[in-house]
């Protein structure tokens, strides 16, 4: 049995959570907020988030981030992008600037400050030689949570970090995938986010099953040539944390990025208001933000993901988009 500590307990953390206890290891789930963490542990589930579905025995919920790190092995973020950065300097300083012997990221997004990515954040925080791993692929909390089969990758340069988080959260219906691609599966991860804002809002104005076809595809290609920055491996991209969790959430309005374009198209809401409505963390909103930025930075044509930021910076309407989209010049397929 092996004491990890899962930092973060909106759905994704909570899930997570919940299959490593199932797994047999000890776990300690940590909330921000001592009103949520009481909330959970007296109702025995995170009903804010992942309602109906009860915590395994011995899963311990607490806002003490101290005694959540206090013996624990290993230590997986699960926070939003753009709390990142601060939690990791709380994990610093309670660490004793140490970092833990096992360490990992299910974040998938960008830090936006310094728009980095966040293996990029815990090199810059406790030095290059650290070692991390990034997990990711095509998951949604809510069947992890109820036991449904699953399949994600383990990436880190180093094996035994890697391995570790595999052997961890291998267990019953979860598969879990090595490799050492950490770029490119936390590439994946974020940039799928902003596809599924645009395959919602095409199929929020009822554009049918053949555009759907074509942004998820096109996506594909903008993702692969965003990730040729960080010197990202095209078959990292064709697998679970790129393509596979691409078809994902693109395609099943389980992914709150998707019902975030599927809204915007449908309610005449602004942004800002069409997320309040969603009520959790809209991923695709910021990470969209960070690659436009970069994109500008290092001349990087991405079509698709220009129209999502012009949205959701309320620059143009849905059909706007859409219309910007389809007046483009013709060129070839394999056009760089």
């Amino acid at each position: 049995m092996t004491r990890i500590a899962v930092l973060g307990a909106g759905a994704w953390g909570t899930a997570l959570a919940i299959h490593l206890a199932k797994a047999g290891q000890s776990v300690c789930l940590w909330a921000h907020s001592a009103t949520h963490a009481e909330q959970i542990s007296l109702q025995n589930q995170n009903q804010r988030y992942l309602p109906g579905i009860d915590l395994p025995p011995g899963l311990v919920v607490t806002s003490d981030l101290a005694y959540a790190l206090d013996t624990a092995e290993g230590v997986l973020f699960v926070v939003p992008s753009d709390a990142f950065a601060t939690v990791l300097a709380k994990v610093k300083d309670l660490c004793h600037a140490s970092p833990p012997h096992y360490l990992a990221s299910a974040t998938k997004g960008f830090e936006p400050q310094k728009q980095r990515l966040l293996h990029q954040v815990v090199m810059d925080e406790w030095g290059g030689g650290t070692s991390m791993a990034v997990l990711s692929g095509p998951t949604f909390a809510d069947e992890v949570a109820k036991g449904l089969p699953t399949a994600m990758v383990s990436a880190s340069p180093d094996t035994k970090q890697a391995e570790f988080w595999a052997d961890a959260f291998h267990y019953q219906n979860f598969r879990v995938y090595t490799q050492a691609d950490i770029a490119g599966v936390e590439v994946g991860g974020a940039y799928k986010n902003i596809m599924a804002i645009a395959t919602g809002v095409s199929d929020g104005l009822n554009l049918g099953a053949n555009a759907r076809a074509a942004l998820i595809s096109r996506g594909m290609v903008e993702m692969m040539r965003f990730a040729s920055l960080y010197q990202a491996q095209p078959e990292t991209l064709m697998g679970l944390a790129g393509l596979g969790d691409l078809v994902l959430t693109c395609t099943d309005d389980l992914s709150r990025n998707r019902r975030f374009g599927l809204m915007l198209a449908r309610s005449g809401k602004s942004a800002a208001e069409v997320q309040k409505d969603i009520g959790q963390v809209v991923e695709g909103v910021k990470a969209v933000k960070v690659v436009k930025a970069l994109a500008d930075q290092y001349r990087l044509d991405l079509p698709i993901m220009e129209q999502v930021y012009c949205l959701v910076t309320q620059q143009i309407t849905p059909k706007q988009a859409v219309q910007q989209l389809l007046s483009r010049s013709s060129k070839s397929e394999q056009a760089i």
